[in-house]
């Protein structure tokens, strides 16, 4: 599935063919809650690096979490680069060199109509902040830490894809 997405003021746009385009992994942890989650979690969409087409790339702006002290004392970062509007702040999509193949959009920056997850994906809930609610539904599944099933494989076992 083509997606077209781009921020809110418009001064980045980008298009990525995904073949995991339903929003259905909701991620709790402090940094995704914080950099693109205002409502307590972040939805990441699975796409092919490859075939990241990007119109305003000097607008763009890159972020590695600081995951704590390191052991030269000093800050150990995430290699995961949050890219972002340097203007209006909101996040666009999310790549780690340890899978260059992939690319991780946020579905909120996502113009492009969503197809509707048919059960959804709580993960980082031992991160989770205290005023949010999860709202799970019956099927949804929950997990602490990171789930064993990667965006593709939840993608093939409901026979969904783009």
């Amino acid at each position: 599935m083509l997606l077209e997405g781009s921020c809110h003021c418009r001064r980045v746009c980008f298009r990525v063919r995904s073949g995991q385009p339903y929003p259905f992994n909701r991620c709790y942890c402090s940094i995704c809650r914080k950099t693109a989650g205002g409502g307590g979690y972040a939805i990441n969409l699975g796409a092919d690096n490859s075939t990241l087409e990007v119109e305003g790339r000097e607008h763009l702006r890159e972020y590695r979490a600081r995951l704590g002290p390191s052991a030269d004392g000093g800050t150990e970062c995430s290699p995961a680069r949050r890219y972002f509007c340097g203007h209006c702040g909101s996040a666009l999509w999310l790549w780690d060199p340890r899978w260059p193949e992939l690319v991780h959009p946020h579905a909120s920056a996502i113009d492009t109509e969503l197809p509707v997850a048919p059960e959804h994906t709580h993960m980082m809930l031992g991160s989770k902040a205290s005023w949010v609610p999860v709202e799970a539904g019956p099927r949804d599944s929950r997990f602490d830490q990171y789930p064993d099933e990667s965006l593709a494989q939840w993608h093939q076992r409901h026979g969904l894809g783009g």
